[in-house]
């Protein structure tokens, strides 16, 4: 079926063939079951099927196996022979091919650097990532807040570092101005973007930013580009780091994309594999995030497909959107797995033929039970079937053909080299820079008026004449406003060299733009 994509079939025992129709690829979909039980080359078939009816298609390689993807299956492979009985089981003509595949990697090793501004990450995805109390989060939608409103653009981690350091040097003023902003609070948000670059995902942050146009390209053949990102060193680096990146490219495509109704066929798929990461102690206001993504994004072209262990770790309310399930086997070693087998089965539309929650159970691998929607949207039958094989090669490839795909993506010259321009950092360290040297003008305007005042003391000594209050009088002439409140500020605050530089800050954001 050119409308479909083949997941699996039946043999003796199992019911009839299982298409996904892409008129519907765009209703989500869920693949669940236990570690082992075959969840991968499930995910690899649904995106060589998508990319194949030109359907671009988005995706994290989790344990490094997925890039094979890249590469022909073989029949050289330790299980062709496996595969060519279950094609030959389920009516299957295998052949063996490769996939149009763009490789992206939040470091920059093992595919293109994958970027996103702190503006566009925005604080409530920065506050989840950066594990903050609620008062800390109110801090750090105060340094948004004025960020936009003082034209500061907050591109990297050292942007919303120096701007938490301005914050915290103006505490007072700001408070009075947005609402109380605790010190305590900003050392700790300093301290926890430090462990974020101890994880090294500095990176992740800056220029040029990712367009989602670059995930969306098909190749000269019409396929479907497979955007793979490396997220094997991103997982130990923090799962939490993993979660929140992948909802950030979700709700950029939610925010960015046009409505377009119900296509024929997605204008991209995204698969989120360990989606439990992403709900796991998420607050309320993520999880209405997450929840309001998923039912709106439809209407955007985008199918968003979860991948984990248990059906339970999604939010009833996601799941109940999850029209296309993949379930292999659970195991119900507990009482809570027992519990969780039957809410999985509860979900699934009942076959007279078999007892579902006995065939979730009992499934090998490879196998699953599933259920696609058909005409009208409505959910099929649950049938227990023999899933595919893979067209490309199951597990990883070779690190040189990585490479030689790298350089011939056309991404390499566009991402490869960060850009470093004009931004909150750099304007608030010229603003100092500038405040400092009008601080030392000042202070050798006073030493002047100070040597200029002794000359006038021996010289009256010398004259007897008492003109000290004509002099005052001149010298306070030869002081602005603003030089004298510089000096008064610089003298209660001490230092005047560093404390040049805040008295500079200051005056250029609150007042004199």
């Amino acid at each position: 079926m050119s409308d479909a994509i083949f997941v699996g079939g039946g043999g003796e025992g199992y019911g009839v063939a299982q298409n996904l129709l892409l008129k519907y690829g765009n209703r989500h979909g869920l693949i669940a079951g236990a570690t082992g039980t075959g969840k991968t080359v499930t995910l690899q078939i649904l995106a060589e099927g998508f990319s194949a009816a030109g359907v671009p298609v988005f995706m994290a390689d989790v344990k490094g196996d997925l890039a094979g993807i890249a590469a022909a299956g073989s029949a050289s492979h330790k299980l062709h022979e496996a595969f060519a009985k279950r094609a030959a089981t389920i009516g299957l003509d295998l052949h063996y091919q490769a996939f149009p595949v763009t490789f992206w990697d939040l470091f920059g090793e093992q595919g293109h650097p994958i970027r996103a501004t702190v503006a566009e990450m925005g604080p409530l995805l920065l506050s989840r990532l950066l594990e903050l109390t609620e008062p800390q989060e109110g801090v750090l939608n105060v340094a948004f807040r004025l960020a936009d409103e003082e034209e500061l653009p907050l591109l990297d981690l050292k942007d919303l570092q120096a701007l938490l350091t301005f914050i915290a040097e103006h505490d007072s003023e700001i408070s009075a101005r947005y609402g109380l902003v605790s010190t305590a609070s900003i050392g700790a948000i300093q301290r926890r973007l430090l462990v974020l670059e101890n994880q090294g995902a500095a990176q992740m942050f800056g220029e040029p930013a990712l367009e989602l146009a670059d995930l969306m390209r098909c190749d000269a053949q019409g396929r479907g580009m497979v955007n793979l990102l490396a997220a094997d060193k991103l997982m130990n680096s923090g799962p939490r780091l993993y979660a929140t990146f992948l909802l950030w490219l979700l709700s950029e495509l939610f925010e960015e994309l046009p409505e377009v109704g119900d296509p024929d066929k997605p204008k991209l798929v995204f698969f989120f594999d360990e989606a439990h990461l992403l709900f796991t102690d998420a607050p309320k206001a993520l999880v209405s995030k997450v929840e309001q993504v998923a039912r709106l994004i439809r209407s955007k072209g985008v199918g968003v497909y979860f991948i984990t262990q248990n059906p339970a770790d999604v939010p009833e309310m996601i799941l109940g959107q999850l029209g296309n399930r993949v379930q292999h086997a659970l195991r119900a070693f507990t009482a809570k797995d027992q519990k969780d087998l039957k809410m999985a089965a509860e979900t699934y539309r009942p076959n007279p033929r078999f007892a579902i929650e006995d065939a979730i159970r009992d499934v090998g691998t490879g196998e699953a039970v599933t259920s696609f929607l058909e005409a009208k949207g409505v959910p099929g039958i649950a049938e227990r079937t023999l899933v595919r094989p893979p067209s490309s090669q199951l597990g990883p490839i070779d690190p040189g053909l990585r490479a030689q795909l790298m350089a011939a993506s056309g991404m390499a010259a566009k991402y490869d080299t960060a850009i470093d321009r004009d931004s909150a950092y750099e304007r608030l360290r010229a603003k100092a820079e500038r405040a400092a040297r009008e601080a030392a003008d000042a202070e050798a305007r006073e030493a002047r008026a100070s040597e200029e005042e002794r000359e006038y003391s021996r010289a009256r000594r010398y004259d007897g004449e008492d003109r000290s209050t004509s002099r005052k009088t001149s010298t306070s002439r030869t002081d602005s406003v603003g030089e004298a409140f510089a000096k008064s500020f610089a003298r209660q605050l001490g230092t005047k060299s560093g404390q040049a530089i805040i008295r500079g800050v200051l005056g250029s954001i609150f007042g004199k733009r």
